[in-house]
């Protein structure tokens, strides 16, 4: 199996942290949070932890219908 094919299995590929989202955004990591713990943005929790992680496509939206 190539490297390629391997990268493409992880789940974990194509989804942001906090703090990627944040930057994107440009506004401050616990923004970020608070969007997500109130259902502004959709949010994947991951592991023990409970990581956020963010689809980019539904960032994208989320840019789209909040411009204004």
């Amino acid at each position: 199996m190539s490297k390629d094919n391997r990268k493409n299995e992880n789940p974990m590929n194509g989804l942001l942290t906090v703090s990627e989202v944040a930057s994107i955004l440009h506004v401050h990591p616990n923004t970020v949070r608070q969007w997500s713990d109130c259902g502004q943005l959709k949010v994947c929790r991951f592991g023990l932890r409970r990581d956020r992680r963010f689809r980019r496509e539904e960032i994208e939206e989320f840019i789209n219908t909040n411009q204004c």
